[in-house]
């Protein structure tokens, strides 16, 4: 019982995580930076700048929004083409690893073997491990770039400064269910497999008089001497001289 809730558990947060990284690639304010809003003066102006994976964005105090969008791939700067590709990678993956882990969980009766369940159940989380890797990787590539920047600009107050936004946060957590989603299916099915391997079936043949039998059972088990037959013989020839006297 176990096996199957801990096998639910994992297709849950390994479920969400994906939605949060999903998610992420349509949200806006990646990075943000706010100028103005000081006080000391009789109007107060402030403005703030925003940026994500597919544009640039103004936005004032009066609400109104102005973007410009990123225009074809090569235009964008390569370091958003590369996140781009590593999350659209990691969301393929992690649903490839969702597909194998419903066809591989105890409670689905999609396959009788249970050996072959076990299989796809690791596959599954081997597919989800390197979904969250390329999560991972392009989430802290697009940190890397706003925070060197950040360093770069502290030298000179006179130009923007981005902070990070939300999405990047939301993206880590999701990376972490997705992570810890794996831990749980691969296992249920490493410990499965390993008990079983604890005392593997082996084939032996023991003969008996004329005929041949072939048995199956652990490697604890031995075939019958050849020396029973004789001992065998002795005995029932002791016992019917018994009976005869």
């Amino acid at each position: 019982m176990w096996k199957r809730h801990a096998q639910i558990l994992g297709l849950l947060l390994c479920t969400l995580g994906c939605c949060f990284v999903g998610c992420t690639l349509a949200m806006d304010h990646w990075r943000v930076a706010q100028l103005g809003g000081e006080g000391g003066s009789s109007v107060v102006v402030t403005a703030w700048y925003w940026s994500d994976l597919w544009r640039d964005c103004y936005e004032d105090s009066t609400a109104v929004v102005n973007c410009v969008d990123f225009g074809v791939l090569w235009t964008v700067k390569s370091y958003i083409l590369v996140v781009r590709g590593l999350l659209f990678c990691g969301l393929f993956l992690g649903l490839f690893g969702t597909v194998l882990t419903f066809f591989g969980m105890e409670c689905t009766r999609l396959s009788s073997d249970q050996k072959s369940k076990d299989r796809m159940l690791i596959t599954a989380s081997a597919l989800h491990l390197m979904g969250c890797v390329s999560d991972l990787t392009g989430y802290c590539l697009y940190i890397n770039r706003v925070v060197e920047v950040f360093l770069h600009i502290k030298a000179d107050p006179a130009k923007l400064s981005y902070d990070i936004g939300l999405p990047l946060y939301l993206g880590l957590v999701g990376s972490f269910f997705i992570f810890l989603g794996c831990i749980f299916q691969c296992a249920t099915a490493c410990r499965v497999i390993h008990q079983n391997s604890r005392h593997p079936m082996i084939l032996f043949i023991a003969e008996k008089g004329e005929e041949t039998e072939i048995f199956r059972g652990h490697k604890h088990i031995r075939a019958p001497s050849r020396l029973s037959d004789g001992f065998r013989n002795t005995l029932s020839f002791k016992m019917a001289s018994v009976v005869t006297v």
